[in-house]
């Protein structure tokens, strides 16, 4: 869903002028202007370290400006503090949305304002009543006495946005918010954000999916280092304009030679665990490359945790070097040859309290040791220094604790510390969600060389451009099995075609031909 550029008459919400920000050690914005109209999706995109999270810190009252100007409504404001801001009508929806899980879709939206009776006991049907008027006001039909945990992810986050409109929000801020969301899901939550825009609510639309910025976005605004590189209309950009304005260089699409040999080293037969997948026939060559991508709930996340011991992966054999691959947990699966990045990195990746060292070295700490147990301080350094360097980790040094990296620099940190052990096998769940263009290149470089070595890759990603690029082949998976298999080079191979696999399409006779 495409929406128009704005008539550039409409009054501005937001102002903000020549906004300064240092830290010790990195000039975070320079002279930065941030202008927002009523009733306009605006793009903010830039690489990891842009200037994007201090802006909004800025405009959220989490941090000062060191100088410069913020306007809202065309009212100056002398200091922002959190309270201000929501006094303002400025609302953050972040990536990880934060409501309550243990309670009904009602009382997240009514937390703090229950109804009460005369002896002020709560008035459940009262309550329900009227969270249900406030929903349907914004179009949003939800049961409003079904648990938070039984609603999608993009029914949580429309219900975000719904409870900052309630609070009288005019200007919100969203933050990757269609990271994991099958396509029906984006395009509901599209719907519902350009249902708002329409009554005049201003979206500040943060994302590193930039189809999406051509998708739902009237203007952007490009930030690059900390300086305004560009504020465009969208209907005058290509992809590869707003690309370049981005990384500030062109970036080329991403194609890789098949590296793979003859030797199969992942064998899995048979492998079933009733409800989640069924009847799984996959074997991966020494280097190959394999994608698989399917609709949330198709079986292969769980695939991909089953694997690596984090849940039960039911019956069937697994083979890894043609040997039995039979792990009790994660720590076996890693010690027989199979690594995992998960898609909830920072739950399950990172040991965000350690150091960007700590976190990349620990697996592969024997690597570095000396007689009586010492570590050999100046081998781990450069292995640290090397995938620093190559990977275009930002961080002052090797000692930064993790926490402190922005959330790209830390899921790099994460891909670094896999690609460290040299697995057989490498499973990679969504690997370049949540960053820039430039990253997403060094990533699939580094997965290229990996490939290279003869590591054996599984790419689970609901990206499809980025899958037909770097993959030899990809599969479709669709409730619970493997139904289409893409190979690389081949006619059939397209976007199109694949997502028609995704969706549903099962009759290999409708797969089109050029």
């Amino acid at each position: 869903m495409k929406t128009n550029n704005l008539n550039n008459k409409k009054p501005f919400i937001l102002q903000m002028k020549s906004i300064y920000k240092t830290f010790p050690g990195v000039q975070a914005l320079r002279g930065v202007d941030f202008n927002l109209y009523s009733g306009e999706i605006h793009g903010l995109v830039g690489k990891n370290g842009a200037g994007k999270t201090t802006l909004v810190a800025i405009l959220m009252g989490l941090q000062a400006p060191d100088a410069g100007d913020i306007k809202i409504e065309g009212h100056q404001v002398k200091v922002m503090t959190p309270g201000e801001a929501i006094k303002a009508g400025v609302a953050y929806v972040p990536q990880r949305v934060d409501l309550m899980d243990s309670l009904t879709v009602g009382e997240n939206i009514l937390a703090g304002q229950l109804l009460k009776d005369k002896l002020g006991f709560i008035n459940w049907p009262d309550n329900y009543h009227e969270a249900e008027r406030r929903l349907k006001k914004l179009g949003l039909h939800l049961n409003v006495r079904s648990r938070l945990e039984g609603i999608s992810m993009a029914e949580q986050t429309m219900l975000v946005i719904a409870k900052a409109i309630f609070s009288n929000a005019k200007l919100i801020i969203l933050d990757e918010p269609t990271a994991s969301l099958p396509r029906k899901d984006i395009e509901r939550l599209f719907g519902f954000i350009h249902s708002l825009k329409e009554k005049g609510v201003a979206f500040i639309y943060i994302s590193h999916h930039i189809e999406e910025v051509f998708e739902i976005c009237d203007r952007v605004t490009i930030l690059r280092d900390g300086n305004l590189v560009d504020v465009c209309n969208v209907s005058e950009l290509t992809m590869g304009k707003l690309t370049a304005k981005i990384a500030g260089e062109n970036i080329k699409e991403n194609e890789r030679k098949s590296t793979q040999e003859d030797k199969p080293v992942l064998n899995v037969n048979g492998l079933t665990r009733r409800g989640f997948y069924e009847d799984i026939n996959l074997s991966i060559k020494k280097g190959e490359i394999v994608g698989i991508s399917g609709l949330q709930g198709c079986g292969v996340e769980t695939l991909g945790k089953g694997l690596f011991a984090m849940e039960n992966r039911g019956i069937g054999e697994v083979e890894i070097n043609g040997k039995p691959f039979l792990p009790r947990n994660p720590r076996d699966a890693f010690t027989q040859g199979l690594a995992y990045l998960p898609q909830d990195r920072y739950h399950f990746g990172l040991v965000g309290s350690r150091t960007v060292k700590e976190n990349i070295t620990y697996p592969v700490l024997k690597r570095f040791l000396m007689p009586f147990g010492l570590i050999k301080n100046s081998d781990e350094s450069d292995l640290v220094a090397e995938y620093i360097e190559s990977l275009g980790i930002v961080t002052p040094s090797h000692n930064q604790t993790a926490l402190l990296l922005s959330g790209g620099n830390q899921q790099k940190v994460i891909f670094a510390k896999l690609a460290a052990t040299r697995p057989s096998v490498l499973i990679l769940h969504e690997p370049t969600q949540g960053i820039d263009v430039r990253a997403k290149q060094d990533i699939y470089r580094i997965i290229d060389e990996l490939g290279t070595q003869g590591v054996s890759i599984i790419i689970i990603s609901i990206e499809i451009h980025e899958l037909i690029g770097v993959c030899d082949r990809i599969l479709v998976m669709y409730e619970g099995r493997i139904t289409h298999e893409f190979l690389k080079g081949d006619n059939k191979t397209t976007s199109e075609n694949i997502l028609l696999a995704i969706e549903g399409e099962n009759n290999r006779n409708a797969i089109k031909q050029k």
